[in-house]
């Protein structure tokens, strides 16, 4: 998993490379309107709960309001289960989060961006966890690429970490590299 996450990125960055001076000059700037997009999450557990956990898969629903020409403040929200690894933890559950974030977003070439985000996530399955906390602070800084596919319409492909704040006292972070794959579209 973790050899095919790395090729992902490193096949990204190749895209990338090869497609800023095509149609890129309004994917920064493209229209005066808010761009919404939808999208699949994955990625791996970091710190101490790589131990138990394998993997997260999730969505989001997200806004981009434009502020500047290359300056956005996005509005996010969406779904994350990191999934337990039974083998390591046989009694223990997933993971289910609700992370609601906002924050601002930076082109610093036409199709390059640098995202951080802050916000707070909601344990769903607080009980079967034994968490003392339902909600918790989260953060997420992010660098993406938005490739233009047609008029005002995009495809965001975004590697991010995200931490949130202990669920109990005394308790770990729940920390994660993720990919944020999704459909842009602007009105």
């Amino acid at each position: 998993m973790k050899k095919s996450f790395k090729l992902g990125i490193a096949l990204l960055l190749l895209i990338a490379l090869s497609s800023l001076d095509s149609d890129a000059q309004n994917a920064s700037g493209g229209g005066s309107g808010i761009r919404y997009s939808i999208g699949v999450e994955t990625g791996i557990p970091a710190g101490s709960l790589n131990y138990a956990y394998k993997w997260n898969l999730g969505g989001s629903i997200q806004a981009d309001i434009p502020v500047l020409e290359q300056l956005y403040v996005t509005v996010n929200a969406g779904y994350n289960n990191i999934f337990v690894d039974k083998d390591v933890a046989p009694a223990s559950q997933d993971i289910h989060l609700i992370p609601a974030k906002a924050g601002l977003k930076y082109f610093i070439l036409p199709i390059v961006y640098v995202q951080g985000e802050a916000g707070v996530a909601f344990l769903t399955n607080k009980s079967r966890l034994d968490d003392s906390k339902s909600a918790a602070f989260v953060y997420a800084p992010q660098a993406g690429i938005l490739f233009p596919v047609g008029d005002s319409q995009f495809i965001d492909a975004g590697f991010r970490f995200e931490s949130n704040s202990k669920f109990t006292e005394g308790g770990k972070k729940s920390n994660f590299f993720g990919l944020r794959l999704a459909y842009a579209f602007g009105i």
